[in-house]
């Protein structure tokens, strides 16, 4: 079923403002939020309002947070996200970068006590506007074994790049640490199709095809799948991002952060506050004159595009071209949600009074 981005978009506003959000947090909720759909990470979109109602509904979110830095230097800042939305803590925190980074060249802010914030890519891209490279990075529920274990210690713990060119689009990378993020073996529960070789291992750690393994008690693979094809480094990987988030903010790290589904309580023995994020921003002129980075930023695109292909395939593609592609195409012809998704979507619109429709 096909919905146009601003009946999703008024439809996500009116059930955050029935939990208590102020319109202009549901206002920056939805946008994040839509902000999926529309380039194709479906996973992380309206699919996932209802669970940010069910964490709510716990006590888990704050509605009305009074986010706030607690510790700061001119380039680095720690923000506590006071048990708010994701989706607003982490454009809070990604504009602290921001403004840091106009005085001191670059900015860095490492994040507590916050939630599931969304796409990684969207907060990233807070920068390109104001000519600076952005960074942005979650840890996540634990749902991912390290290589050789059957411990399920990290998340899937994305990475987001955002890049800016001049005549180009921007060069923006936004991928999990893992071989597959979780919203996509969600995807495949509801279709009732297996999960790839590679994505997931069941919970004595044999490689599974099952896209319910987790939930059977298996766990999601590091990015690579195993040893021989590089899932110590998607690993090494993960664990920085857990760091940076959680270590270095005072956020839950490892398997103490809290799980993002209602049914599974936080440990009662947390190391931290909330689950943590981290946001980069730099000045490209604090590098070399930005103009001239971004005229190299074209022409390294442009090589790249330009490279010979492998038999069977049309083209080389830049980090961010198919998001922005499918964004232009759902603007213009709607967002398609999947079945199960719409009738969850009905019936919280019946439970809160909102119209879907």
């Amino acid at each position: 079923m096909i919905f146009s981005y601003n009946q999703l978009f008024e439809f996500t506003k009116g059930i955050l403002m029935q939990i208590g959000c102020p319109e202009k947090d549901a206002l920056l909720a939805a946008d994040v939020l839509l902000s999926a759909d529309l380039r194709g990470v479906d996973s992380h979109g309206v699919a996932r309002l209802s669970g940010y109602v069910r964490l709510w509904e716990k006590g888990r979110i704050n509605p009305i947070p009074q986010i706030k830095i607690v510790h700061e230097t001119p380039s680095t800042a720690v923000v506590d996200g006071d048990g708010g939305l994701g989706l607003v803590v982490a454009p809070y925190a990604m504009q602290v970068a921001i403004d840091k980074a106009k005085n001191a060249g670059t900015g860095w802010v490492s994040v507590k006590h916050s939630n599931h914030y969304g796409i990684a890519g969207y907060h990233a891209m807070m920068a390109l506007e104001h000519d600076m490279i952005g960074i942005s990075l979650t840890n996540a529920s634990p749902l991912v074994s390290p290589t050789f274990s059957k411990e399920r210690l990290l998340g899937t713990n994305p990475i987001s790049v955002a890049i800016p060119a001049d005549k180009q689009p921007p060069f923006v990378a936004d991928m999990a640490t893992t071989t597959a993020a979780n919203g996509k073996l969600e995807i495949l529960q509801r279709k009732n199709l297996d999960a790839p070789l590679g994505w997931v291992q069941d919970k004595e750690g044999h490689p599974t095809a099952d896209s319910n393994g987790v939930k059977k008690g298996g766990a999601l693979l590091p990015l690579g799948g195993d040893r021989e094809h590089g899932s110590h480094k998607g690993y090494a990987l993960g664990a920085i991002v857990d760091i940076f988030s959680a270590v270095l903010s005072g956020a839950n790290y490892g398997p103490w952060v809290p799980p993002f589904v209602a049914f599974l309580d936080p440990d009662p023995n947390p190391v931290g506050e909330g689950i943590g994020h981290f946001f980069g921003a730099m000045r490209v002129d604090a590098f070399r004159p930005a103009d001239e980075f971004k005229s190299h930023m074209d022409n390294w695109i442009e090589r790249f595009r330009k490279a010979e292909t492998t038999p069977g395939h049309e083209k080389v593609i830049i980090p961010g071209d198919p998001e922005r592609e499918l964004e232009a195409e759902r603007k213009k012809s709607g967002i398609p949600l999947l079945a199960p998704v719409v009738e969850d979507l009905k019936n919280l619109g019946e439970r809160f009074g909102v119209s879907f429709s």
